[in-house]
């Protein structure tokens, strides 16, 4: 492919012969693309609208600028690498912690996080993933994961406290749908079960008081609401370990496309970095969530052997056309405490057994005291939201545990190998 925008025909442009896949520079009959496009607007959906249904943010917005993102990060990586930008789950701690500081506030916490993660792609793109790997080794990475998860804990044991039968029922769908389900039942599994804790709770008159008056009210057709970034300190080092996350879903993203299409993306790292990190930056200047490369459109990719980048430019524009629908946003707005109870039980549990995950997948020795020990302080930092201040500045428990076990552990290691029992020692 020469130009940036532009896909030849796969065959005949309707079947996919076995074993063949569907490249990045190719594409199916424009019916079948838009077909496969729409199944990607459905597996981002649930993930994508429940950040900013958790953390109050304008759900339109959101959607809006998850769908600008794509097509940044389509053009930015020439076409080469199929992803979509959804809202990251990484945000839904800090964001949650930091909400006393004002919407706008934690906008600019975003946008700075989204500037930082740009400024760290032009040094992967210059340096390559072993600037990476020597900064945030698999036991930092997996504390850092771990914490940002679990830091929330208690704010979800309070919303399904606050509505324990809506929220039971959430959780127990959510449950049957993930584990019991198949193909696209499995994947949507939280969206499903905030869909049915919904009207659950309708049906038990659960819902928040004038939650219809308030879809009523709302316009079919509108602009999203627009909020102007602000900068707090407090708010910005809060957000800032989400870096952490967002590298390792985006890297990890360039990793497992290049296994399923059998082509060699590593070159395209930094730039899969950078896109993401302007994407992010941009809808936190207007009051978005930030964005990351999503594994439910793997999924999709994984199931119909289609890697088009043309069915993502479909779904991008799709997203960004609902934006425009305010009575969407309100029906959102109307979802109560306790779905969101049942939902970020498993949502925050799964984000803190991602870094457990990364862990395990790198084999990390817990035997060797640096790694126990950093992640052990860590840890209890995050999930017990230690808050110290410095100055006028008050820094909370993902702060704190983040940026003491990136500091930490190369001299707990230096310690251990030059004076301690390790040298040689496996990490």
């Amino acid at each position: 492919m020469n130009n940036v925008i532009g896909w030849t025909v796969h065959g005949d442009g309707k079947k996919i012969a076995p074993g063949a896949v569907v490249a990045p520079e190719e594409r199916l009959s424009w019916g079948r693309t838009i077909g496969i496009g729409m199944q990607h607007v459905v597996a981002m959906f649930g993930a994508t609208l429940l950040v900013p249904t958790l953390t109050g943010f304008p759900v339109n917005t959101t959607l809006l600028f998850s769908g600008v993102g794509t097509i940044l990060f389509l053009l930015i990586t020439r076409n080469r690498l199929p992803s979509y930008l959804g809202s990251s789950f990484a945000f839904i701690a800090p964001l949650s912690a930091s909400q006393q500081y004002g919407i706008g506030a934690q906008a600019g916490s975003i946008l700075v996080t989204g500037l930082v993660l740009v400024a760290i792609g032009f040094v992967v793109k210059a340096a390559g993933r072993s600037v990476l790997d020597a900064v945030m080794p698999p036991a930092v990475t997996g504390a850092i994961v771990a914490l940002i998860g679990l830091n929330l804990a208690p704010t979800a044991a309070q919303n399904f406290q606050s509505q324990p039968l809506v929220a039971t029922v959430t959780l127990v769908v959510i449950i049957v749908a993930t584990v019991g389900g198949r193909g696209m039942v499995a994947r949507l599994g939280i969206l499903i079960g905030v869909i049915i804790g919904w009207v659950f709770a309708a049906v038990t008159g659960n819902l928040g008081e004038g939650a219809a008056e308030s879809i009523a009210a709302a316009k079919w057709i509108g602009l999203p609401q627009f909020h102007s970034p602000e900068f707090h300190i407090s708010a910005i080092a809060v957000a800032l370990p989400v870096l952490v996350v967002l590298i390792a879903e985006n890297v990890g993203h360039v990793k497992a496309v290049s296994e399923m299409t059998k082509r060699d993306l590593d070159d395209l790292a930094g730039d899969a970095l950078i896109a993401d990190g302007l994407a992010t930056s941009l809808a936190g200047g207007f009051g978005g969530s930030g964005t990351t490369t999503y594994a439910e459109n793997i999924g999709v990719m994984a199931a119909t052997r289609v890697y088009s980048t043309a069915a993502y430019w479909v779904a991008a524009l799709t997203a960004i056309a609902l934006a425009f629908i305010p009575k969407f946003g309100a029906l959102i707005f109307t979802i109560p405490s306790g779905v969101l109870g049942g939902a970020t039980m498993v949502l925050y549990g799964l984000i803190g057994m991602l870094g457990v995950r990364i862990w395990i997948d790198n084999r990390v020795n817990f035997n060797n005291p640096v790694n126990l020990t950093c992640a052990a302080v860590a840890l209890v930092a995050g999930i017990g939201n230690l808050t110290l201040s410095i100055g006028s500045v008050a820094l909370e428990g993902i702060a704190w545990g983040s940026v003491g076990v990136i500091v930490v552990y190369p001299l707990a290691k230096w310690l251990y190998d030059t004076i301690g029992e390790g040298r040689g020692a496996q990490y």
